[in-house]
This record gives structure tokens, C-alpha cells and sequence, in this order.
């Protein structure tokens, strides 16, 4: 005897192979020849590029710094300069089956498929239309391509949300950054009080 929240959906396999989905309630399955998987159907899921939550509340930290979170951050950009860009991936399980038995390594695959995405669409703009303007059409973009991959690949995921965190220019050039973009806007004040 199990019993299914209502937030979720249990696969169970007879013998190793899918035999059918139980919804929200109580079930029985067959000892030893039976086995149940919950998959959360109602829930969002998310994923973290560049920066990882170490503890959510109402002082969210975050790690940024270490060299295996920056190394998925760094990108090129189309004028050939560099960004570090952080995003976040909200998505929901929209068919459990292909979720747990489409793929294999559902995550990783699905890790490198964001990256990949996001590598292409910030490699098609300038360094000002990532840091600036072209924010919301770049998250735009994401969603659409990544929504029609993951339909391709049967990942089972519906996507909610891409959201771009953080984007900065590297900490190495970053005081050079702000010196010019504060000469721009002097230029530009001093153009609108003359």
C-alpha cells in the first residue's frame, strides 16, 4: 500500500518495465515485483547556471565564485567579447513517462542543453545588447529553443521560465567597464545640457 501526494504522479514498473501511473491517493502494487517512482507532475523545478543557492530565505546566499560554477558562466559574445552570464531554469514534468524513461542522464542532458542554447544566442549579440537591452528577448529566445529541444529529444518538460540572473563583464576588466560606461553617460549629459 503507498499513497500519492497530489503534487506528484507514481510511475510503477512491474519487473523493471513500465506498467501504468498512479494519481494523487491511495494505490497497492505487488511486493517484490512491483516498484513506484514519484514524479513531481505540479511542482516547479529549477536549474542554476553560473551560481549555485546554498540556502534559500530571507537572506538567499549564493555560491559564485567557485571555478566549476564560473567555467558554465563565461561566455563569447558576438563582438568577441566576454560576459559572464547567470540564468535560471524554472520548468515543470509535463509527461512522466518520458521524463524517467526518454533519456538517460535527464539532468546532465538537459545541463548541457541550456548551456549550449544560451552559448549561441549570447554568441549572436554585441556585449551591450547582453548587458543591457536585449535582456528580456534573449530570455525569450532560450525558452523557445530549448522548449522545441527538449520536445525533440522527449525530455517530458514543459518549460516555465528562463530567467537572466546576472549578467556582468568579467571581474578582471569589470572597474574598466564601469569607467567607460560612466564617460559615455558624462557625453551624453554634457550633449543634453548644451
Amino acid at each position: 500500500v503507498f499513497q500519492i501526494e497530489p503534487e506528484e504522479v507514481g510511475v510503477i514498473q512491474r519487473f523493471g518495465k513500465y506498467a501504468r501511473e498512479a494519481a494523487a491517493g491511495l494505490h497497492f502494487k505487488l511486493p517484490f515485483v512491483e516498484e513506484m517512482t514519484r514524479v513531481p507532475v505540479q511542482r516547479q523545478l529549477k536549474q542554476e547556471f553560473g551560481f549555485r543557492t546554498v540556502a534559500a530565505g530571507a537572506r538567499t546566499e549564493f555560491a559564485t565564485q567557485e571555478r566549476r560554477f564560473a567555467d558554465e558562466a563565461v561566455m563569447l559574445t558576438g563582438d568577441l567579447n566576454v560576459a559572464v552570464v547567470e540564468w535560471i531554469v524554472q520548468y515543470r514534468v509535463s509527461d512522466p513517462y518520458q521524463y524517467l524513461f526518454k533519456v538517460r542522464n535527464l539532468e546532465e542532458t538537459f545541463r548541457a542543453m541550456n548551456e549550449a542554447i544560451m552559448r549561441e544566442i549570447i554568441g549572436d549579440r554585441t556585449i551591450n545588447e547582453v548587458l543591457t537591452s536585449g535582456r528580456s528577448e534573449i530570455q525569450q529566445e532560450v525558452k523557445e529553443k530549448l522548449q522545441a529541444l527538449s520536445t525533440q529529444y522527449e525530455l517530458g518538460i514543459k518549460l516555465d521560465k528562463v530567467i537572466l540572473q546576472d549578467v556582468n563583464p568579467p571581474e578582471s576588466v569589470k572597474a574598466s567597464w564601469n569607467d567607460v560606461n560612466e564617460a559615455q553617460q558624462e557625453y551624453s549629459a554634457t550633449i543634453n545640457t548644451a
